[in-house]
């Protein structure tokens, strides 16, 4: 109770320093709305459905993108932890590609797709793919040797022993993997349909943007945070939280 008074107070507090900044007339009204003028804007684009069909595109984009950088992600970390020689030899060049932004890769989506919602999957397959690769690297690597020592010494080698021992004990890095898959591929979606021929919130972004709307424009930025942090805190938080607490890794 006390941290939603906390938070709803700096809301408060953010909301009247804008209508001050506003008030106070610092920048033009085209390009500094008020925020009854955001609101408005807010109503109207779900009233209309604009807003509505923008957030199925994008979470459509969002769900092929990811699916496919977790699967990629995963096999690519599996073999880099399992292989010394795949891990020396490519590993450098993982993190190096994990460093990239993911708006540098739209030029080269829109060049091997054009302005598709092909071109759009692929900027958040990348923008997702590599730090998924590299905690399950991580994971593999944080096994506890006495683990899979013990299971060695009970028999079990080989195959059984990756889905016996070395998954489950890393399930917990695998949940930090998901967690940040997400928010990197949320952000290349965005950088993606920005630069796309719609339909999407990045392409509704651009499109107000193309016509002065800023009360849009803000709306959109609302949008986009919001969703981004209440799918981190309601699901990949909790998730994430829920499985190092069983693991006992969750200090009290």
């Amino acid at each position: 109770m006390k941290l939603a008074i906390k938070r709803i107070g700096f809301l408060v507090v953010v909301l009247g320093l804008w209508q001050l900044v506003y008030s106070i007339g610092v920048f033009e009204d085209i390009v500094f709305p008020s925020p009854i003028k955001v609101a408005g804007a807010l109503y109207e684009g779900f009233a209309d459905g604009d807003f509505i069909k923008a957030l199925g595109a994008s979470f459509r984009h969002l769900f092929m993108g990811l699916s496919l950088a977790i699967l990629f992600g995963t096999v690519i970390g599996v073999l880099l932890g399992k292989s010394k020689q795949a891990d020396e030899t490519a590993g450098m060049y993982l993190i190096a590609l994990q460093s990239i932004p993911s708006i540098v890769w739209v030029p080269l989506a829109i060049m091997l797709f054009g302005f598709s919602e092909f071109a759009v999957v692929f900027v958040v397959v990348l923008g997702g793919t590599f730090v998924m690769a590299l905690n399950v690297r991580t994971a593999i690597y944080s096994v506890p040797p006495q683990l899979v020592r013990a299971a060695r010494t009970m028999g079990t080698n080989g195959v059984p022993l990756f889905f016996r021992v070395e998954v489950p004990s890393s399930i917990p890095y695998f949940m930090t993997g998901l967690r940040l898959a997400w928010a990197f591929s949320w952000r290349a979606l965005m950088a993606g349909e920005l630069l796309s021929n719609g339909p999407g919130l990045g392409y509704s972004l651009r499109y107000a943007q193309d016509y002065a709307r800023m009360d849009q424009v803000i709306a959109i930025i609302i949008i986009i945070g919001v969703i981004g942090a209440v799918v981190d805190q309601v699901v990949f938080s909790k998730l994430e939280r829920n499985v190092r607490k069983r693991w006992g890794l969750l200090k009290t």
